[in-house]
């Protein structure tokens, strides 16, 4: 570790984003195309998730829900800051990245649930596959559904790529990088 740099990122939680991008990359291409691919990378996308809920109680400091999870109003201050370009700079996720995340969780899971759900009705297979043949209304409600979460977790990630980018700049260091090696400057 350099002189000026504290370790922020545990490996866990690195481990983590970076399998949660490469699934979430792999269900958002497989689509309907490679439907068991699909549901295999949703099964990993979930796992991922409840382990990153767990890890958000018992883990390292920074990765711990109490350490970034910031009241509305905080939040809302914080983000009129970065647009001013003048946003405090946080060791671990700033009150904006602490919502973010929080989002992105409940997205995924709720993307992850009723795509279980429309695959045990559509093949009968997976944790919930004695849906299958119960097909009408709440199927095309739950495809619907899942779609809509899928779209919406993909404008989720595009904002939040953006705010990295633009926490980067703001505090002149790469977030990117503490995401892969877990240190940032003091």
């Amino acid at each position: 570790m350099k002189q000026g740099e504290v370790n922020v990122w545990d490996p866990f939680v690195r481990i983590f984003h970076w399998l949660l991008v490469l699934s979430f990359t792999v269900v958002w291409i497989s689509g309907e195309e490679l439907i068991t691919l699909h549901a295999w990378a949703g099964y990993a996308v979930t796992g991922l998730v409840l382990l990153r809920l767990v890890w958000g109680f018992i883990g390292a400091r920074h990765a711990r829900f109490r350490d970034f999870v910031y009241r509305p109003g905080e939040v809302g201050a914080y983000l009129r800051d970065t647009l001013r370009l003048r946003a405090r700079r946080y060791l671990g996720h700033n009150p904006a990245g602490g919502a973010m995340i929080l989002l992105m969780l409940a997205t995924l899971l709720m993307t992850s649930a009723t795509g279980i759900a429309v695959y045990g009705i559509e093949t009968g297979a997976g944790p919930l596959a004695m849906l299958s043949g119960s097909s009408g209304a709440g199927e095309v409600v739950l495809e619907e559904l899942h779609e809509f979460l899928a779209n919406f977790m993909l404008l989720l990630v595009l904002v939040h790529i953006a705010g990295v980018l633009v926490e980067s700049l703001i505090h002149r260091e790469s977030l990117v990088k503490a995401m892969f090696n877990g240190r940032k400057h003091a």
